[in-house]
């Protein structure tokens, strides 16, 4: 196995997540995986990599093992937030406890406490992967939606590059919010890294609302782009807005 790129031991739960997966992607995937080199970051003193973040498109169950697997051989083992739902399921909730990924606490006193966590991870020289979008896409077409602003301000408290990740083949193994495992025949699994997003303007510049948002749609575009180029496809002009349409719905059944 490879050494973290932040010169950390990956630990035990690390290692076997990775001795449990890691053999059955190379089995039962085909993978196309494009951009490593965007993931490369600064060196520091001790030569080790800076921290950067990682930001997946997100349209099925399945994607964080394809993302996963992309950045683990790519030399950037990732640490995930995610959903704190999942760190409670039996055996699955200690292996990825152990391995160190974050724990996302939604609407609750704990909610910042994930980008806090995050940002340490960060400035520690790790690769720290957060779903801009926070869920799977509802967009009809599994484009992605208008996104959130934490990954944005992860990497403009620490610096750290900004780097879009764009992944298509995990909806053929899982589609989107159904319960299904369709792993035969072997599915390809297309993952690209894109340079990181220009945010050179923006950083020194108090992190507000308006920086945070003009960052994320900076990222959604970069995201979408690349995922165009995997899909041979053009996107829709309007990015989906799951809170706009939800509020839509909301408002339509008050007027029923």
């Amino acid at each position: 196995m490879r050494p973290r790129s932040s010169g950390r031991r990956l630990g035990f739960w690390y290692r076997l997540a990775v001795c449990l997966l890691r053999p059955w992607m190379m089995l039962l995937t085909r993978r196309d995986w494009r951009g490593q080199e965007h993931l490369v970051a600064g060196i520091r003193p001790d030569g080790t990599q800076e921290g950067i973040v990682v930001c997946p498109n997100h349209i099925s169950w399945f994607d964080p093992l394809e993302s996963a697997h992309y950045l683990f051989d790519s030399g950037r083992p990732p640490r995930f937030l995610g959903k704190e739902a999942v760190f409670r399921v039996p055996v699955v909730g200690t292996i990825i406890r152990g391995a160190g990924q974050i724990p996302v606490y939604r609407e609750t006193a704990d909610a910042a406490n994930s980008v806090r966590d995050a940002i340490t991870a960060v400035r520690a020289g790790e690769c720290v992967v957060v779903y801009p979008e926070g869920t799977i896409t509802r967009d009809p077409g599994l484009w992605p939606m208008t996104g959130k602003t934490g990954a944005a301000r992860i990497a403009l408290e620490t610096g750290a590059p900004l780097v879009p990740l764009s992944q298509w083949g995990a909806e053929k193994v899982m589609r989107p919010y159904r319960s299904e495992f369709r792993i035969l025949p072997r599915k390809l699994m297309q993952v690209a890294a894109g340079p990181p997003v220009d945010l050179d303007d923006l950083r020194g510049r108090p992190i507000d609302g308006e920086v945070l948002r003009e960052a994320t749609t900076r990222l959604m575009s970069a995201i979408t782009a690349q995922l165009e180029v995997l899909r041979g496809e053009t996107a829709p002009a309007e990015r989906y807005d799951l809170k706009a349409h939800r509020a839509a719905e909301a408002a339509e059944k008050e007027e029923q």
